[in-house]
């Protein structure tokens, strides 16, 4: 009996403390005012990086160039060194690629925001990344808010890797299409995630807003033009989903043809806070290079925000930085890490991680040729522990010039 009342007892207080959790003003939570970001009055120009690679693998940031997806890498890396191996690395993974030590370096080159890539299956009872049924994806996104919080830093939220697939190639981990869009079980996944995600952070004004698509629908599909009129009414019912319990954050929405094709967007006056995400790597570092994105912009008097851009000459980047806030459209560079260059800090190669590679490259379309191509355990087994200790941020090289070039307002040198 009195064990019953004791858990009575405390449910009654649980669920009063959580019925008690003060509600943040609305005014602490990044707001739109026309083409402009405003938080406590003040207008908010987007600044920062992407924390690619750490919970939606992709392949070239780990020197791969065949294995190129998530789940290629995860069968490349089962193949390689077992699935139980193979799953212990990844849970190792997610909690050392991206730690404390990482945000608070962030915040300290003069960032002001950072966009969070991850897969769906992160929320669902899927195997992903050495997880099965007891997904972890929100206890990685807690602490990101967390760090976020103590380091004065604002989060983006990214479904990079939607149900089904909304790109079509391996940076949406799916099977070769954008099947989202022909799948009526997907759309409901989709929109039911963003649901519960929303659910659990409607309250939280680290985050500023919700990227709901990556980069939908690759240009090459001969029906693209079908599948695009799909996204806007898609967007909708997302949107939809999310207000029913969370009316405090900016929801984002990619364009199709990787974040570049605005014309199939039609409404822009369903939500009173939605604003758009253009992507962009090459090309003239000028204003009329994005000239259409300017257009857009002007048109639907909403912000227009660069969410990813990067892979480029420093002084492309510094130029293009330039023009970017002359046109007031904010960014983050992609990628935040990754191994070789071409980001904020790198990760060196482990000993022997040239067998990896040679392994990930080379045929394995039968038992045979797995057998044939699979190195020593006692060299690639090492390698793959390696690299967990190398991703520290401690043991990671800065790459101050990379850093500089993205005008970020606090240039330095030093490491």
């Amino acid at each position: 009996m009195m064990k019953r009342l004791f858990f009575i007892g405390f449910s009654v207080l649980f669920l009063a403390c959580n019925t008690m959790k003060e509600e943040v003003p609305v005014q602490d939570f990044i707001q739109i005012d026309g083409p402009d970001l405003v938080l406590h009055g003040e207008k908010f120009f987007i600044k920062g990086t992407n924390l690619g690679n750490w919970l939606n693998p992709e392949g070239y940031m780990f020197e791969f160039k065949k294995t190129n997806s998530a789940s290629w890498i995860d069968q490349m890396f089962s193949q390689l060194a077992g699935p139980d191996f193979t799953a212990a690395f990844w849970r190792q993974f997610k909690d050392r690629y991206i730690t404390r030590d990482d945000i608070a370096f962030i915040a300290s080159t003069g960032a002001n925001t950072i966009r969070l890539p991850f897969h769906y299956k992160l929320f669902t009872d899927e195997d992903f990344m050495g997880q099965t049924v007891s997904q972890d994806g929100f206890t990685h996104i807690d602490s990101v808010v967390s760090w976020c919080r103590q380091a004065g830093l604002h989060l983006i939220l990214d479904m990079h890797d939607a149900p089904g697939g909304q790109t079509g190639d391996n940076i949406d981990d799916s099977h070769g299409y954008p099947w989202l869009f022909e799948s009526e079980t997907n759309q409901k996944l989709f929109c039911d995630t963003w649901k519960k995600i929303a659910t659990r952070y409607y309250n939280e004004p680290v985050i500023l807003g919700y990227d709901l698509l990556n980069e939908p629908i690759a240009p090459y599909f001969s029906n693209k033009d079908d599948l695009n009129a799909i996204l806007e009414p898609l967007y909708k019912r997302a949107v939809a989903e999310i207000r029913k319990v969370d009316t405090n954050h900016i929801v984002i929405l990619g364009a199709p043809q990787w974040n570049s094709n605005f014309n199939p967007f039609t409404d822009w006056t369903f939500d009173d806070k939605i604003m758009y995400s253009c992507h962009r790597y090459g090309g003239e570092a000028t204003a009329e290079a994005i000239s259409h994105f300017i257009e857009f912009r002007n048109k639907t008097n909403l912000p227009m925000y660069m969410g990813e851009i990067g892979h480029n000459t420093l002084e492309w980047m510094k130029n293009f930085c330039k023009v970017m806030e002359e046109n007031n459209i904010g960014y983050t560079f992609w990628p935040y890490k990754k191994m070789g260059g071409s980001c904020f800090v790198s990760i060196g190669a482990p000993d022997h991680w040239g067998l990896v590679v040679a392994f990930s490259e080379a045929p394995r379309d039968t038992y045979t040729a797995i057998r044939k191509a699979r190195p020593d355990q006692a060299l690639s087994r090492p390698a793959m522990t390696e690299l967990l200790e190398l991703c520290l941020f401690k043991n990671c090289s800065v790459n101050w010039d990379y850093i500089n070039a993205l005008l970020l307002n606090k240039e330095r040198t030093d490491n």
